[in-house]
């Protein structure tokens, strides 16, 4: 996964998180709601200037915005989900609970 692929995604999670539309977060940083598409989608970077005004817009810390460490593959992330569910097959309770909260992530999108 490339930079502006993880920094794009980064951004759309964040902005969802603050529940801001696209249209809002461009209004706040003064750009283009089609550029702040491309960004999230990994198309394109930000200059200095806008990469400022997400800061503060997004009442984030720079050190929040570029923190990547923790951001997996997919794959990686559906091999760890795989193995934690296979060491709870003896704990029916436990797995509704997780299947229900993943239906309802689901239907987020």
């Amino acid at each position: 996964m490339n930079i502006k692929k993880i920094f794009g995604e980064k951004i759309k999670r964040i902005r969802k998180s603050k529940k801001l539309t696209q249209e809002q977060l461009s209004e706040m940083v003064d750009i283009d709601a089609r550029n702040l598409s491309k960004i999230e989608l990994g198309q394109c970077f930000v200059k200095a200037e806008t990469l400022d005004k997400l800061v503060v817009a997004l009442n984030i810390t720079p050190e929040e915005l570029f923190a990547v460490d923790h951001i997996k593959e997919p794959e990686v992330l559906i091999s760890d989900m795989i193995r934690i569910l296979n060491s709870m097959k003896d704990c029916p309770r436990k797995l509704e609970k997780i299947y229900r909260f993943l239906r309802i992530i689901e239907s987020e999108d």
